[in-house]
């Protein structure tokens, strides 16, 4: 099966907005509501978002927002931390069963438990988690800033980092210090081939940038990794026309828009399948946008106590990002 291969966008007829997103734009300004976009939310929603980006900047903006309403297009735990950092804000996501495996793959019990095998511990916690595994954890990071993080912490001081084993191994190969990995990983992530990217990058000779969430095989035979809103950069200064990307095919847009002199190509998973999507973040639409603006519903409720608690990690992380 053929490659799926983006022309440069520059080169491509740009999209009116239609109907459907003229009437998201006419709530969200009856609502004074923010509009934030995950990466990997399809096209018709980055379009009409007020900031679209990675989880960090994401955090960033639902921090220092003046909106009365959030609108979340991402998965759940965005949208609860969100709510964390704003507790009297209204915050609403399109689809409240939008989960994520990461987060699947660890409860704050478990984590409670873990911890108590490794005493003295400090825990690092990926931002793909729940506000109850947040409260459990001394810092939160992102695929942005986790080496900085990590880095933060004596040599000497002993770190479990979860829930992501994959992250979690890129840091430790970008740090050479080892830590204590959670054994869970993104689904979307994980499904990439090596041998099939292998092959992909020889018959265009363009070179791969993916996603630390890879396993390292995939992440071996790429030429760079990085998080999501650190491809535009290097994509923009690679010198070759042709970037292959492997992580959620949603973002490929966002890389046309910000380079639309190149070409962009999703990275197969395997031999057989086109490329990657997230099965979460596939149940934001440009629908149900408009009907949780329209209606204020799904809102995301978080307990205040543990709302307290879990906003000290995230607001450290925050800290530690901008030094």
């Amino acid at each position: 099966m053929e490659p799926i291969i983006f022309p440069p966008y520059k080169d491509s007829p740009k999209p009116a907005l239609s109907p459907l997103q003229e009437e998201v734009l006419r709530l969200k300004r009856e609502r004074n509501a923010v509009i934030l976009a995950h990466n990997y939310v399809d096209e018709d929603i980055q379009l009409i978002a007020d900031f679209c980006g990675d989880s960090l900047g994401l955090s960033f903006q639902a921090r220092d927002t003046s909106a009365d309403v959030i609108v979340f297009c991402g998965v759940d735990f965005m949208a609860e931390t969100a709510k964390i950092l704003n507790p009297e804000k209204t915050v609403l996501m399109p689809d409240a069963a939008s989960g994520c495996s990461l987060e699947e793959s660890c409860s704050a019990e478990e984590l409670a438990a873990f911890k108590r095998e490794y005493p003295d511990s400090a825990v690092v916690s990926y931002i793909n988690c729940s506000g109850a595994v947040k409260a459990e954890s001394d810092v939160i990071c992102t695929s942005g800033n986790a080496v900085k993080i990590v880095e933060k912490f004596p040599k000497d001081r002993r770190i479990i980092f979860a829930p992501d084993k994959y992250l979690g191994s890129w840091v430790e190969e970008q740090t050479g210090r080892k830590m204590i990995l959670w054994d869970g990983c993104c689904c979307a992530h994980a499904s990439y081939d090596p041998e099939a990217i292998k092959k992909i990058k020889a018959a265009l000779n363009a070179p791969v940038v993916c996603h630390p969430e890879c396993p390292k095989p995939v992440r071996d035979v790429c030429d760079f990794v990085c998080s999501t809103e650190k491809m535009i950069n290097w994509a923009r200064e690679n010198p070759s026309k042709t970037i292959i990307v492997a992580t959620v095919f949603q973002m490929i847009h966002r890389l046309r828009r910000e380079v639309p002199d190149k070409i962009f190509v999703a990275a197969p998973p395997n031999d057989i399948q086109n490329c990657k999507r997230c099965r979460h973040m596939d149940k934001n639409t440009l629908e149900k946008v408009r009907d949780c603006l329209r209606d204020m519903s799904p809102s995301i409720k978080v307990d205040p106590e543990l709302a307290k608690k879990a906003r000290k990690p995230i607001e450290k992380m925050l800290e530690w990002s901008k030094k």
